[in-house]
């Protein structure tokens, strides 16, 4: 299934290549157009996102009210959805949708000869070096010129990790006041989620292939400044806030 999905995006970034002329603004622009392909995927799932963080603290104080009674308090959930309109669910459907596309894309990226060029000779011959990086087919620390005191500088790993945090805390939901006495071990796991994820995500991108490494940069950058017009507040929520 995934080589079905990924020979058409190959199909795309070669075209993309044929017409822009250089490989690396190719990777920048195909990220681009598939983010926006792939747009009202992500709209439905940044507006799950952002309902449930409004919704998180009522939610919380039910849970903490019934947490012994979970019959009780799986009831006043339900019924807490129904009169807001919520399924906890639609946030993971669109997700699941999208999960084939993604790692399709990583495929074409990862793998450009077997889905973009069709030809070693071809992708040999081309130029893949963007900016401080001499070769996009190899790991950032391989390819870059980038040096302070000899040393090279991972920018894409430092980018890859910067913008994973960031994006992360964009949308971690608010959380109630925990129990006097208690930890809020949700808090606590969201807290350690926010903290590793972009560390881990930084390491992935130090050993993958710098054109993958800026798919990935260049992906997350978009995706943000979707989620900063998605979770800013409508005139009339704010409003509603002031009151």
């Amino acid at each position: 299934m995934l080589n079905f999905i990924a020979k058409p995006l190959g199909m795309l970034l070669k075209l993309i290549f044929d017409f822009v002329g250089d490989y690396g603004y190719s990777i920048i622009i195909f990220t681009i157009i598939t983010k926006v392909l792939l747009l009202p995927i992500n709209i439905k799932q940044t507006e799950s996102t952002k309902k449930m963080n409004e919704l998180n603290p009522k939610m919380k104080e039910i849970q903490e009210k019934y947490k012994n009674d979970k019959e009780k308090m799986n009831q006043k959930l339900m019924e807490f959805y129904r009169e807001n309109n919520y399924n906890p669910a639609s946030g993971c459907l669109p997700a699941l949708i999208q999960m084939p596309i993604l790692f399709a894309l990583f495929y074409v990226i990862q793998d450009p000869v077997k889905y973009v060029f069709l030809d070693a000779d071809i992708y040999a011959n081309i130029s893949k070096n963007l900016w401080w990086l001499t070769d996009l087919g190899k790991p950032e620390m391989s390819a870059t010129v980038f040096r302070v005191a000899g040393f090279g500088v991972p920018i894409l790993a430092i980018l890859s990790a910067g913008t994973t945090y960031f994006q992360m805390k964009m949308v971690s939901a608010p959380r109630g006041k925990a129990e006097k006495g208690k930890p809020d071990t949700a808090a606590q796991t969201q807290n350690m989620m926010t903290n590793i994820m972009p560390i881990m995500f930084g390491g992935i991108t130090l050993n993958v292939p710098s054109g993958l490494a800026l798919y990935w940069v260049a992906g997350t950058i978009f995706t943000i400044i979707q989620q900063y017009f998605m979770m800013k507040p409508k005139p009339q929520d704010a409003k509603k806030e002031e009151k």
